[in-house]
């Protein structure tokens, strides 16, 4: 189920859809010369509108492979009010790009958050940005998942919507060689932040942090400490769960999503897990992965109301008697 619900009892963490985040996405820009950063967050914006004011979201960039935010963009939203709500966004690097707290220099200031569907445009020293209301792109079978592959046809994301953070950076401030991005929520609380979503591979939390108190860990870390904290535990799941073989399971993980950031070589087309588009079949690829192969998909296609520009989401679906994200 992509990172959708990702904290404790398949519930948004600490049960506020606002800091959920769903899904990551990296792509080439179609101008050519920048790279599309997408952060979608929240499942259920029409029960939970917009964005957690004490919250921020933020998208990571290692850009020397040593698994260290090198470059953070930081969204702070602000209070949802009659009049709406805004979200700054700033640019953090070095020392700072790793911190909890938002830092760093502002790119967009106060940029409306469309919460009808609505982008406000907002370009600003090689960056192009949006916040708004938009359709999901994940797509998935997942009634079909949960009752042991017995697929239904029926895409269970086909009218949802979720708050979507764009940005496009011009490649120039990414360096010549491989990025790595992940993205995360942070909100503050009575002892400053705490890490309370992050991630960057889908599906990740759904099939390898099955207890409680892993997913809080995991939401707690960064990808820095996956190998030394994570790995051997997802070894032991894809050999409960399919019967791989340790040091097979181990190789596949440390290639894929272990740490769990999402590379990309700007050299090589952009297709998942190098980078990941909105129409690139994820779900199909971990469903292969933690069935050693048995499944290899839940025959369900990409949406068909993407843009091939900016902001590349299609509009928002209409209000529907969808309670909360399906269960």
């Amino acid at each position: 189920m992509s990172h959708h619900l990702s904290g404790p009892d398949l519930r948004s963490p600490k049960e506020d859809p606002r800091l959920d985040m769903t899904d990551l996405f990296v792509f080439p820009a179609a101008s050519g010369d920048s790279t599309v950063v997408i952060l979608d967050v929240n499942p259920d914006p029409g029960n939970a509108p917009g964005l957690n004011p004490d919250a921020v979201y933020q998208v990571h960039i290692d850009l020397d492979g040593d698994h260290e935010p090198d470059l953070t963009y930081h969204w702070v939203p602000s209070e949802l009010n009659d009049a709406g709500q805004t979200v700054t966004v700033l640019q953090a690097g070095g020392s700072e790009a790793g911190t909890l707290a938002a830092g760093g220099r502002t790119l967009a200031a106060d940029m409306v958050v469309g919460l009808s569907g609505e982008v406000q445009d907002d370009t600003s020293e090689r960056h192009r940005f949006g916040a708004a209301l938009r359709s999901d792109p994940f797509f998935a079978d997942l009634e079909g998942i949960i009752n042991d592959f017995n697929f239904t046809g029926k895409d269970a994301m086909a009218d949802a919507n979720v708050i979507s953070l764009v940005a496009e950076i011009t490649n120039s401030e990414l360096g010549e060689g491989r990025i790595a991005v992940w993205g995360r929520v942070v909100q503050s609380g009575d002892n400053g932040y705490e890490s309370v979503d992050r991630g960057a591979h889908p599906s990740v939390t759904a099939y390898f942090n099955q207890e409680n108190d892993e997913k809080t860990a995991y939401n707690a870390g960064t990808p820095a400490t996956d190998e030394a904290d994570h790995l051997e535990r997802f070894v032991g799941v894809l050999g409960h769960l399919s019967g791989w073989e340790p040091d097979a399971a181990r190789a596949e993980l440390t290639a894929t999503i272990v740490p769990d950031e999402l590379r990309y070589d700007r050299s090589q087309p952009a297709s998942y897990p190098n980078g990941r588009t909105l129409t690139d079949d994820v779900t199909s690829a971990r469903l292969a992965m933690i069935t050693n192969g048995k499944v290899t998909s839940d025959n369900i296609g990409p949406h068909t109301d993407l843009l091939e520009e900016f902001p590349y989401l299609g509009e928002p679906h209409p209000a529907t008697d969808r309670d909360s994200f399906p269960e």
